[in-house]
């Protein structure tokens, strides 16, 4: 019984959060979360590295309990998956070539990748060289 009103709870949570969102900001954010998780970068937080899954799986967590607090992509970006509400720092993706950049700035260039290739009249996802 706990376990299924603890996931009653989680869905109302993203359905208020997918509510509050206008569809564009829902599709970037969408769109950022699926960059994330398919992109094949390490995602390193607390000095821990996890699969690309498992840090798009810890952003969008995030999110669900952000509520009110993301209004738009950017507040996305700077305020769920820039660094670490308990230690305060920067969350970093790993590439295969073993340099890092912080996830924000690698966000950032995703983002505006999308919505030049939108204006374009271009799918992003087939567009964008992932940061290699």
């Amino acid at each position: 019984m706990r376990q299924l009103l603890a996931s009653f709870l989680t869905l109302l949570l993203t359905a208020a959060i997918t509510l509050a969102l206008d569809p564009q900001t829902k599709a970037e954010i969408d769109e950022l979360l699926n960059y994330t998780k398919t992109s094949g970068v390490r995602f390193i937080r607390g000095g821990t590295e996890y699969s690309a899954a498992e840090g798009a799986q810890h952003l969008r967590d995030k999110l669900d309990k952000a509520g009110n607090r993301v209004k738009t992509t950017d507040d996305f970006i700077t305020g769920i998956a820039s660094t670490s509400y308990l230690s305060g720092k920067p969350y970093l993706v790993k590439f295969a070539d073993g340099h890092t950049q912080p996830t924000s700035e690698w966000l950032k260039a995703h983002l505006a990748e999308i919505r030049k290739k939108k204006g374009e009249g271009q799918s992003p996802s087939a567009a964008t060289d992932r940061g290699k």
